[in-house]
């Protein structure tokens, strides 16, 4: 198996709980693995979310295999995540799978402009998941045994998580997976401080019918309300 050198042992770790974070969703979860050059970015759909999950790694060094300066495979995430080792600051490159219909699709690269208007602070958005965790706790708790059935609490929460972030098209879904797969933490000073913007928070971006919560810790894609698709996502 091709072998990844990764930047540090932190790059590892952070690769490590995101794939283990996925695999919370989904125990047989793939993900999409795109590398060139130092940057490694994995793919992810966490099914709870309905969202398209995007982490950045860095190499140590550009990938080759070879004659090949590129990769662009959909694996395991599991056997992903069994091949990092932490401390060598490495990971193994499993064999391909075939891939659920969200990794034949992937958002734009380019064409994000900031969206207005912007997000609120990182801690009213913390807070705003929280708030929402909270009614769908208290709602579902109110339900007779016999109204307690998949359906209802799937209406409580689509209705829930379907509300957007302040005057934003963003759901407040995207805000619970960023958070959920560790994307929504302080910014320390790091390999990551600052790729989300100056100050290090996150930002709101639109490409066409596009949306991306990014942070500094990896974004979240989707496509707004109405616009049509499941993740609104261009072949690529």
């Amino acid at each position: 198996m091709t072998a990844l050198h990764l930047a540090d042992e932190r790059e590892a770790a952070d690769l490590a709980a995101f794939l283990s974070r996925l695999l919370h969703y989904d125990r047989g979860a793939a993900v999409r693995l795109q590398a060139s050059g130092t940057a490694l970015a994995v793919f992810g759909r966490p099914p709870s979310f309905e969202v398209l999950a995007i982490r950045a790694v860095r190499l140590a060094k550009p990938y080759e295999d070879g004659l090949e300066v590129t990769l662009d495979v959909t694996v395991s995430a599991g056997e992903l995540l069994e091949s990092v080792d932490e401390t060598a600051a490495t990971a193994a490159v499993p064999g391909a799978v075939t891939g659920p219909p969200w990794a034949g699709v992937l958002p734009p690269r380019k064409g994000w402009q900031a969206a207005e208007p912007g997000l609120p602070a990182p801690d009213a958005l913390r807070a705003l998941v929280a708030a929402a965790v909270a009614e769908f706790r208290a709602r579902t708790g109110e339900l007779t045994p016999e109204s307690r059935t998949r359906a209802e609490l799937d209406r409580i929460g689509r209705e829930i998580w379907s509300r957007t972030v302040a005057r934003t098209d963003l759901p407040v879904r995207a805000v619970h997976a960023a958070q959920s797969l560790g994307f929504l933490r302080a910014a320390a000073a790091g390999p990551f401080a600052g790729t989300a913007g100056d100050s290090g928070e996150p930002v709101l971006l639109a490409s066409g019918s596009w949306l991306r919560l990014r942070t500094p810790y990896g974004s979240i894609a989707l496509r707004r309300a109405g616009s049509g698709g499941a993740l609104g996502l261009s072949v690529r």
